[in-house]
C-alpha cells in the first residue's frame, strides 16, 4: 500500500475534516497547508497530486497518537524517516490503545485471519528470530475491519440518536 492511500483510508476511517487532518499534523510536531493536504488526498490521475512521503505519514500517525493517547512525557514522538507496515500497524496500535484481541478481530472483520502469535511476530524487533514483515494485504485488511467497525459505530450512534428524538 502507498502512504497517499494510507492516509486517505485513515481520513475516511477517523472522519477527518481537512483542519481536523492539518490539526493531527500540528500534534505530531510539523504543521503542514491545507493545499498539502489536499494534495495528498488527490488520486494519481489528478495533475495536483503529491505523494506523502514516509516521514509525513510518520507525523500523522505521530499526531494521532498524541490526539488520542497525549504526548508521552510531554514531548511530541520524533517522526521516523522510513516507514513500514509492522511501524505503521504499531502507531495504530498505540493511538487507539488496540489490546491484541481486538486487533486479530479488526483482521477478521477485514478478511484476514491471524493468531495472536502471528499478530505478535508484527511488532517484535525486526532483529528477532520470530519477526515477520507485515505484508500489504494484513494492514489493508486491518484497516478494512477498523472501517467497518467505526461505520457500525457511527450507525448506532445514529440510530441512537434518532431513537431518543423520536421518543
Amino acid at each position: 500500500m502507498d502512504n497517499n492511500d494510507i492516509l486517505r483510508r485513515l481520513r475516511y476511517i477517523l472522519n477527518l475534516s481537512d483542519d481536523a487532518m492539518m490539526d493531527m499534523y500540528a500534534k505530531g510536531g510539523e504543521p503542514v497547508s491545507r493545499a498539502e493536504v489536499s494534495d495528498w488526498l488527490k488520486k494519481e490521475e489528478d495533475e495536483a497530486f503529491d505523494v506523502v512521503i514516509d516521514e509525513n505519514l510518520a507525523t500523522f500517525l505521530n499526531g494521532v497518537i498524541v490526539n488520542y493517547r497525549g504526548k508521552k512525557d510531554g514531548q511530541t514522538p520524533v517522526a521516523e524517516v522510513v516507514l513500514d507496515n509492522n511501524i505503521i500497524l504499531r502507531k495504530l496500535k498505540i493511538a487507539f490503545n488496540f489490546k491484541s484481541d481486538e486487533m486479530v478481530y479488526l483482521m477478521k472483520l477485514g478478511g484476514q485471519k491471524v493468531s495472536a502469535t502471528e499478530l505478535s511476530a508484527f511488532f517484535r524487533n525486526p532483529k528477532h528470530p520470530k519477526y515477520m514483515p507485515l505484508n500489504d494485504q494484513y494492514l489493508r485488511n486491518f484497516l478494512n475491519g477498523f472501517q467497518k467497525q467505526r461505520d457500525a459505530q457511527r450507525k448506532k450512534i445514529e440510530q441512537d440518536t434518532l431513537g431518543n428524538l423520536n421518543s
